[in-house]
């Protein structure tokens, strides 16, 4: 189960289905996000594609030697785009996809204004949604909900996308539910729905035990994505945003031109790969490797070229030299502007009582930290909202809350009304009497146990000790001891074996934490394989962006930052042929 490998495999199958020839490759929006987390532009240049273009720009000029491949959303803008590209075509023939399932009405449409013949096929292919890493989707949708309620528009979206996910990897899925989410419940009924409607395309191979689909609310667990991150692809989106594997570097001071906005990607640049789950200390110490390696390098390539021998190597060597230098001077810049971020707003402190705060129940040091920090001129006034909206959802219902009192110190530090609201926002959103579980306390005596030797012990790390609630949640399922009276499944029929192929999705967004959850699950589970979607991959300022519709919320300007497995697809997801003529 591969997400990255899913949609890659379509685009690739489009492209050659074309056959050889010049291509132009026409998206709309929101597919040209989907190549693009998982093709870079010279890759697909590779295969013949030499132009780029958007079904709805208006100045495309005729280009009858090129054959055009589509790739669009089914929505009726865009069947109307391509009813007017087809009465008067600007290529010689059209390839025409589509990322999800398209009616048949839109078909005959597409048919009749199709009169110089120039369609040559019209297919489903289910790349739907955003791959960020091989067991990470998104489908970058910020403030899905109205209230408690779905918004109608994108509540259409997460069950197309969902479904489409399902048909990429082959799966036909039972499916489970948070029981304290309306939102959740109703998300399942519509994949359930579609799943019944479209019987034909969900005929799989059927596997010993069903894969299933576990549907949660973000609302469960406000704290994770209110967290400092301290890995290296969690702490870029926390610090910097993660936008379609776009980084905006341009407010960096003394930023150079072309580092002004870089590409972050695992699946071509190899030094990401291998450290997008480390944590900060280990990420400064791989680049000092990479800048010695490099710096060894680089005498050799300038050396002087004496001989055609020499100029051969050279030339042979220069691809390579001037990638390794892009890859140094990125992480370099990247890694600097997050130290100076660090340093700036003294997030080693705030961090450390950000995680006294998720992990521990000692409310006196917690508020007496908390204080502390509220009188530092160094904490922005952002992480001072922060530190309090996790003070008022662990200790919202404490005998000795003081929550009016940090109220009063933020009014004092000259945090604006914006951030204020913030707090009241958030447990509206996310606190005791809206969770479907409880959060801080352990449940039964292993955890009390475990808490009570981790205590002893000391904590490795106090800048890593929380874990998203999803970990918890995921082993009960891995273990069967997921209780169905919180999660039920939705129908008649239940899982009698341990489940194997999991899909979590989380409305109201999933975060990189989370993401690197599922991925040591993966790799520490055999047998087991999860994929974990959301409707976006928050940052606290999205986080924020996700709460503001509930009763009190202010509207915050931030940019939406979004995002942008260990198992393997078997082949090709599936695709439904519509017309090939």
């Amino acid at each position: 189960m591969n997400v990255v490998f899913a949609v890659k495999q379509y685009i690739s199958k489009m492209i050659e289905d074309s056959g050889p020839g010049m291509k132009v490759l026409l998206m709309d929006k929101e597919t040209t996000g989907i190549v693009s987390m998982v093709y870079t532009q010279s890759e697909i240049l590779q295969k013949e594609v030499y132009l780029f273009e958007r079904i709805d720009s208006q100045n495309r000029e005729i280009m009858k030697h090129l054959k055009a491949i589509c790739f669009l959303r089914p929505t009726k803008e865009n069947v109307d785009y391509l009813i007017q590209e087809l009465r008067r075509p600007k290529y010689s023939i059209y390839f025409i996809y589509f990322s999800n399932v398209i009616s048949k009405s839109d078909v005959k449409s597409l048919a009749e204004a199709d009169e110089q013949e120039v369609v040559a096929e019209v297919q489903e292919f289910y790349g739907d949604y955003i791959a960020v890493n091989p067991h990470l989707f998104s489908l970058n949708i910020l403030g899905c909900c109205q209230g408690r309620n779905w918004d109608p528009v994108q509540l259409s979206r997460a069950t197309q996308g969902l479904t489409a996910l399902l048909l990429s990897l082959k799966k036909c899925p039972m499916i489970r539910y948070q029981l304290s989410s309306e939102t959740a419940k109703r998300l399942a009924e519509c994949v359930k729905q579609v799943i019944t409607k479209e019987y034909e395309l969900f005929e799989f191979r059927r596997t010993e035990v069903p894969p299933l689909l576990l549907i949660l609310d973000r609302c469960d667990d406000a704290i994770t994505p209110l967290l400092n991150q301290w890995t290296y692809q969690a702490m870029v989106h926390e610090l910097l945003g993660i936008n379609n594997n776009r980084i905006d570097l341009s407010r960096v001071p003394g930023i150079s031109k072309d580092l002004r906005e870089v590409v972050l990607s695992a699946e071509n640049d190899e030094f990401y790969a291998n450290n997008m789950y480390l944590n900060f200390a280990e990420i400064g110490s791989n680049i000092k490797n990479l800048m010695e390696d490099f710096q060894k390098k680089k005498p050799k390539e300038q050396q002087k070229l004496e001989s055609i021998a020499d100029m051969k190597a050279f030339v042979e060597n220069y691809p390579q030299f001037k990638k390794m230098s892009g890859t140094v001077s990125k992480h370099v810049t990247v890694v600097g502007e997050l130290s100076r971020l660090v340093s700036e707003r003294n997030l080693l402190e705030v961090s450390e009582v950000e995680q006294e705060l998720a992990c521990q129940n000692d409310h006196s040091s917690a508020l007496q930290n908390v204080k502390r920090l509220l009188q530092n001129p160094k904490v922005t006034e952002f992480d001072a909202a922060r530190l309090v909206m996790l003070y008022a959802l662990h200790y919202e219902r404490h005998s000795s809350n003081s929550l009016p009192g940090l109220m009063m110190d933020l009014r004092n530090k000259g945090v604006s009304e914006k951030y204020r609201k913030l707090v009241s926002t958030v447990v509206e959103y996310g606190g005791k009497r809206i969770r479907g579980s409880d959060l801080f306390s352990p449940k039964d005596a292993v955890a009390i146990t475990k808490q009570f030797l981790k205590g002893l012990k000391g904590v490795e790390n106090v800048y890593t000790q929380h874990q998203p609630f999803l970990h918890e949640t995921l082993d009960h399922l891995i273990k069967g001891k997921l209780k169905e009276n919180l999660y039920p499944y939705l129908g008649p029929s239940t899982l009698r074996d341990r489940p194997q192929d999991i899909i979590v999705f989380i409305i109201g967004g999933a975060t990189y934490e989370e993401a690197l959850t599922v991925y040591n699950l993966n790799r520490t589970t055999p047998g087991v394989r999860i994929v974990l979607g959301g409707t976006t991959v928050h940052n606290t300022k999205s986080q924020e962006c996700g709460v503001l519709g509930f009763p009190g919320g202010a509207v915050v300007k931030n940019p939406p930052a979004i995002a942008g497995d260990t198992g393997s697809s078997p082949g090709p997801g599936g695709s439904h042929m519509l017309r090939n003529s």
